[in-house]
């Protein structure tokens, strides 16, 4: 029973770990461009619920729409007047660029909050669902619902809609795309919102699960990368299976060894799947 316990709890954790790793996923496939500033835009998602909360009350569920639009807004404006600019330029440079936005947004954002760990506490919790000897939380059982929900809609919207067509033809030959109609460059902004919109709805999620704190946000762009390369770039159902994956292994590595092993565990698997099959576990060659 046990072992159960941790796979559920693995599960309920990579539910959250697919949504994160959705958009950045998405950015990389499409724009090429390794968004650094990923891990940020979960922690400033999670600053939406926790303040929406402390001023208002209001269930940081009640806040991923808000914090999803919010960093769409962010993301869209910060693409098109920065980032566009550096678009198709060596990956070298767009990491660059990124890296030094990340650094300009955290450091605002330790400035605005401090560095100090933060946390939503609910008046009422949600409790949690005894099946047996089994115990499922019930904030995390819906956190995972609700991740899942939107990473499926973000699969839908790419399969089903004219803007999700015209992001794939981006992705898979801009130049062909551009003289179809496509304008590329106003679809790199919107995929660079979405990915936004996905790490924001995730972050205020996260806000009831785990501390905030602005130094968090590398550990955040850690396992985005990992889930990211363990899935297959640019592939949502990829996203879905590595985060999955990713929490069950994290789950099962801190009962065997520690919480700090685990997470070097997860990396040693990238190192083997970026030897052994450099695609993922649902990457198709040609997307790279």
């Amino acid at each position: 029973m046990l072992y159960l316990q941790i796979l559920v709890n693995g599960l309920l954790l990579g539910g959250l770990y697919a949504c994160i790793a959705s958009g950045f996923s998405l950015v990389w496939g499409v724009l090429n461009v390794i968004n650094i500033l990923h891990g940020s835009f979960i922690v400033i998602g999670s600053y939406v619920g926790l303040l929406a909360h402390q001023q208002f009350g209001i269930n940081p569920f009640l806040t991923v729409p808000v914090a999803g639009l919010l960093l769409y807004g962010f993301g869209y404006l910060l693409q098109r007047g920065v980032i566009n600019r550096a678009v198709g330029q060596p990956v070298l440079v767009t990491l660059t660029l990124t890296f030094g936005l990340e650094l300009l947004v955290n450091n605002m954002l330790i400035a605005g909050f401090t560095a100090d760990y933060k946390k939503v506490v609910l008046e009422n919790p949600f409790g949690q669902i005894e099946l047996g000897a089994l115990f499922v939380p019930v904030d995390r059982l819906l956190s995972m619902v609700l991740a899942l929900l939107l990473t499926g809609i973000l699969y839908w919207m790419l399969r089903g809609s004219k803007l999700g067509r015209a992001i794939v033809a981006v992705r898979m030959d801009r130049e062909a795309a551009a003289l179809m109609g496509v304008k590329v460059n106003s679809i790199y902004a919107v995929t660079f919102g979405l990915g936004a919109l996905m790490a924001g709805a995730a972050g205020s999620m996260m806000s009831m699960i785990y501390p905030i704190s602005p130094i968090i946000s590398t550990a955040y762009l850690g396992k985005a990368f990992v889930i990211c390369v363990m899935g297959g770039l640019g592939s949502v159902p990829g996203a879905i299976v590595g985060g999955l994956a990713l929490g069950v292994i994290e789950s099962f590595g801190s009962l065997f060894f520690s919480a700090e092993l685990a997470t070097t565990f997860s990396f040693v698997l990238l190192i083997l799947l970026l030897i052994f099959r450099p695609t993922g576990l649902m990457g198709r060659r040609g997307y790279e």
